[in-house]
Formats: structure tokens, sequence, C-alpha cells
């Protein structure tokens, strides 16, 4: 089954896989192999690791490993292994205890300038200002920043995303100091670009710095806090899923959700109910 592993992360880099999505696949894959502990897999071994997968994870998580054995499945012509979803009622509201606050941004930001963690601090801002995937950053180049202009090519998709001219200015001050002449504006200090790991694990160091729960810090938060703060001034979701580069609207729905307490407060504005 390893080899079979590495044949089909070779058929999702021919499909023009992202990397990100290639490594998701392959670790999801790597764990039901583990679970099956050497021999050949069952419909009730899988059935069985879906269920151990229920009781470990959140329905969500669950789904998304599931659809990974599902395309390996696929991939081996064996239809007969595939399992399915968990149903899922939609969730109309957003979990306030998930999602970053405009302020709780503004404390990482500062701590992160008050750590002397310059780049971190410049990434939050970046990733915030921009509404960017986190795998997206490598296209802020010291030429994107000239331009005030980053032209992304990500998941087979490629848009134009325009940098504000406050954030021009500020990267153009750390690559002039970091002595950056081309390519990624953020880099590790071997000079390859930041990747995920790299900037989640320097996050969550300063959320005890910061006063921030934990569980609200990881960088797709800043993508989803750019996108509630978009919508709440300009109310253009079409527009706001061209920025984000979501083929469904439905998937920017997601991010434009507002917390039931906001609705509660809304709807006290009715003026039904008499006193």
């Amino acid at each position: 089954m390893k080899e079979q592993l590495e044949a089909f992360r070779q058929y999702l880099k021919k499909e023009e896989r992202a990397g990100a999505t290639i490594e998701k696949y392959a670790r999801d894959v790597r764990c039901f192999l583990q679970f099956l502990d050497g021999h050949e897999p069952s419909k009730e071994d899988v059935l069985a690791y879906k269920e151990y997968l229920c009781q470990q994870y959140a329905p969500t998580s669950v789904n998304a490993a599931l659809s990974s054995l599902n395309g390996f499945f696929k991939f081996l012509g064996r239809q007969d292994l595939k399992v399915k979803n968990l149903k899922i009622q939609k969730n109309i509201f957003s979990s306030e205890e998930k999602e970053l606050s405009k302020n709780e941004y503004e404390r990482l930001v500062e701590s992160a300038i008050r750590t002397k963690n310059e780049r971190l601090s410049l990434v939050l801002q970046t990733i915030c200002s921009t509404g960017i995937r986190v795998s997206e950053l490598s296209y802020i180049t010291v030429s994107a920043i000239g331009r005030g202009i980053a032209d992304i090519d990500c998941k087979g998709k490629r848009r134009r995303i325009f940098l504000p001219s406050r954030l021009c200015k500020i990267l153009r001050i750390y690559v002039n100091k970091k002595k950056i002449k081309r390519g990624p504006v953020f880099v590790t200090k071997n000079g390859r670009p930041l990747d995920r790991s790299n900037i989640w694990a320097e996050m969550k160091k300063l959320c005890i710095i910061a006063g921030v729960p934990e569980g609200k810090v990881f960088p797709h938060n800043l993508r989803h806090l750019f996108a509630r703060t978009y919508y709440k001034i300009q109310k253009d979701i079409v527009k706001l899923a061209d920025i984000l580069g979501h083929t469904n609207i439905n998937t920017t729905r997601i991010y434009t959700m507002e917390s039931g307490e906001a609705h509660r407060r809304q709807i006290e504005k009715l003026g039904f109910l008499r006193c």
C-alpha cells in the first residue's frame, strides 16, 4: 500500500492539485494505513475507521479525511471500499469561540512588534489586509510591492490582488532593511519562502502574550477576518468571492457568517415586542 500511496501522490501532482492538498490527502491515507496495521483493507475496515474518526474528531474533520480516502480508493479502482460522508446540518452562524476579532488581531500584531518579530507582524498584516491564503504568501514579491499588484496563480486559478499603498510602503522599508532584492518578501533564514507550519508555530507563541485564545490563532482565520470586515463595509459578496478566489459563492457565504449573538442583537432591533 505504501507504493500505491506514492503513486497516488504522483497522480495528484499530474492533476495539478495544490501542494498543501496533496500533503493533506497523503497524511489522511497514511493514518488509515497505520490503522490497518499491515493487512489488506476491507469495507468493514473502512467502516471501523470511520467510526474511530467519529469518536476522535469533529464531523467536518471526519468528512475531510473520508474524502481523502475515497479519492485514494477511486485511484486504486476499489470503488467497493468507498464510504459515505457524514450528513451535517448547515450552520448559519459562526462560532464566536473560533472567530478572530479585529481587536484580537490588533493585539497579535502589537505583540509581534513588542517581541521584535517584525517579519511575523508584517505577515499578519499582509494576509489580513489582502485576504490571500497563507499558501499564496510567496506571491507577495519585491516586484509585486513595487507595482502594488500581486498576480496569484494557485489551485489552477489566476487572479490579481491589489496591495494597499500603506502595506507596500512598510514592506518596501522591510525588504530594503533585509536587503531582499528579488523574489518573495517573506523567507526563512535559508532564503526559502515561509510556509503554513512556520507561520502557525510563530503565531501560537503570541497567544499568551497577546491574551488571545489558542483556538483562534491560525493563519486562515486572518483571511476570514478580512472577508467579514470587507463584507460588512461593502455588502458585495460577488466581488468578495472574486477577491478571495472562490469559484462557488456558497464558500464565500461561510466566510461572512455572523455570530448567533450578532443575529440576536439585530432581531431585537425589529421592534415587535412591547414592554
